[in-house]
């Protein structure tokens, strides 16, 4: 005979949490930057956020209404529009609209509904879809507007601070360095990159925010961000000077858009604390790894996707303590 649930008589105390209530509270989080990359990318930013929210939330209800044949749709829970502006985020403000539409249907219809839905994808959905768009466009994916460019088609582009930093390493020549913005321009934003590269301090206060309303704990996005700041330190002040100085590192690329609001997915990230830092030590060590010796500049995407794959292993040496254990041991005493 198997173990059964015995639930106790009511009343019960209820946390008030739910799916659709920390999704759309970690896109509240989330609107200071998105106003930032409007501010600084004009209609391009526009376009391509609105383009992704609409295209992931039709994907999700064309495939649970249609192949999946759902009565009860999920398109208002939030998560198809939190992978949207994630998405988007992931993105130069220039891309074509009909590239922004195969990456919401990569990251909505391979990403999470292929595997069920949201509680069941091993993958971050967005993550997906950014990265099949970089494998599959390299050249409309790794072009940059600068910051200030308002326009959508005649955006002017220009060199990011990642690829200064990758060229300094490769060419060994550090004076390549002179030629990025400041630790304090990178903070507010005003530089080239993907629309979620702007304002590290807004995201930062969104993280805050989050860990304030407890959508997530802090284990994760510490752990990431401590690890880079002491390999790159290690690397700046003890091997070469070509390598770029701490603070610079984490405000440049989509570290801390990754760090904070990716890396965090309740789905694809391991479920206890001792879990949760060793996850995100993993992801800051690798994102230094490709950043600095792999072919692309950035590295956070691939980082938190390889973790992704390990969530299950590591949840499996990392368990929470069983309900009532405490209890029964103190019993047989």
């Amino acid at each position: 005979m198997s173990n059964r649930l015995i639930v106790s008589l009511s009343p019960h105390v209820h946390s008030g949490d739910s799916v659709q209530k920390n999704m759309y509270g970690v896109c509240l989080a989330l609107v200071p930057a998105l106003i930032a990359s409007l501010y600084f990318f004009g209609l391009g930013a526009a376009v391509v956020l609105i383009t992704s929210i609409v295209s992931c939330v039709m994907f999700e209800w064309l495939i649970s209404k249609f192949i999946l044949k759902r009565e009860k749709l999920s398109i208002l829970d939030g998560s198809a529009i939190l992978t949207g502006l994630l998405l988007g985020f992931n993105l130069p403000s220039n891309l074509p609209i009909w590239i922004v539409v195969v990456g919401a249907l990569v990251a909505i219809g391979i990403g999470k509904m292929t595997f069920g839905g949201l509680g069941q994808n091993p993958f971050n959905p967005a993550l997906v879809g950014r990265v099949f768009l970089l494998i599959s466009f390299p050249a409309q994916m790794t072009t940059w507007p600068v910051s200030g460019t308002v326009g959508y088609v005649d955006a002017q582009t220009g060199a990011t601070p990642l690829s200064l930093m990758k060229w300094a390493i490769q060419s060994g020549d550090a004076s390549v360095l002179n030629d990025m913005p400041s630790a304090l321009s990178l903070a507010i934003g005003q530089h080239g990159g993907s629309l979620g590269e702007v304002s590290a301090i807004l995201l930062l206060l969104g993280c805050l925010f989050m860990i304030w309303r407890k959508i997530i704990t802090w284990h994760i996005p510490v752990s990431i961000l401590g690890t880079v700041a002491l390999l790159s330190g290690l690397l700046h002040y003890g091997v070469s000077d070509v390598y770029a100085d701490p603070a610079s590192v984490l405000c440049s690329g989509g570290l801390m858009l990754g760090a904070c609001f990716m890396a965090t997915d309740y789905v694809t990230s391991p479920m206890v604390a001792k879990g949760q830092i060793i996850y995100g030590v993993c992801i800051g060590l690798l994102t230094i790894i490709i950043r600095n010796w792999g072919s692309y500049p950035e590295g956070m995407s691939f980082a938190i996707l390889i973790m992704n794959a390990f969530t299950p292993l590591i949840n499996t040496y990392c368990k929470p303590r069983r309900f009532g254990e405490v209890i029964r041991k103190e019993a047989k005493k």
